[in-house]
């Protein structure tokens, strides 16, 4: 594993917690749907929806690329009385052992669309039958808000190219939207997102599409 300072780590290298200490607000709308058991939170940062989702019983499994964003995960679980448990890693390489997560968490993490296309490919892979991804990232009409998110539209997701991506996966709700996102200082004003809630077949065809 490298040890090579990110550009995350110069980001998340404050006292503040830049994208906030309160969950993502369409997680917490969605968290009850979520089967107990383990969840994977990918590109977690400093650790607000892993700590919600441990106070909530889950085992959770926070991965990132910046060390620095992940020991602040881990001192607001211990603030917050909760454990998770944490692991640095470039999720370009990051593995996932298939059949191993009832839920995988993705809140606005966005990397290049090669490393997500085969990142969502794992995803689908790697939910336990019955297990839920959970999703909400930035669409490309973001990019005229500037309230947040990449400064380039590959970087962007729609609603369209998830459903290629996660393709095995039942979708239970998927929609793009406008709303108002207030995580901290860097994600704070009107947003446009996509959000998704998929779910790994039991056996056989899935059930079809709900929006």
């Amino acid at each position: 594993m490298s040890t090579q300072r990110t550009p995350w780590d110069d980001r998340y290298d404050t006292e503040e917690f830049v994208y906030g200490r309160e969950p993502n607000a369409f997680l917490v709308q969605v968290s009850g749907t979520m089967p107990a058991g383990d969840v994977l939170c990918l590109a977690e940062g400093e650790g607000r929806n892993a700590v919600f989702l441990a106070r909530r019983g889950h085992r959770v499994v926070a991965v990132d690329s910046s060390a620095v964003g992940l020991a602040k995960a881990e001192r607001l679980a211990m603030e917050n009385g909760v454990r998770i448990e944490t692991v640095v890693a470039d999720l370009a390489n990051f593995a996932m052992e298939p059949g191993r997560w009832d839920a995988i968490v993705s809140i606005f993490c966005h990397v290049p669309p090669q490393v997500r296309r085969a990142l969502h490919r794992r995803v689908a892979e790697g939910l336990r039958p019955g297990g839920l991804f959970i999703l909400e990232a930035y669409t490309p009409a973001q990019l005229t808000l500037r309230t947040g998110g990449p400064p380039s539209e590959e970087l962007m997701m729609t609603l369209a190219g998830l459903r290629e991506e996660l393709a095995g996966l039942e979708f239970l709700q998927g929609r793009e939207m406008e709303r108002d996102v207030v995580e901290g200082r860097l994600h704070t004003g009107r947003g446009a997102v996509v959000q998704v809630v998929a779910r790994k077949p039991w056996g056989g065809e899935g059930a079809g599409v709900v929006t």
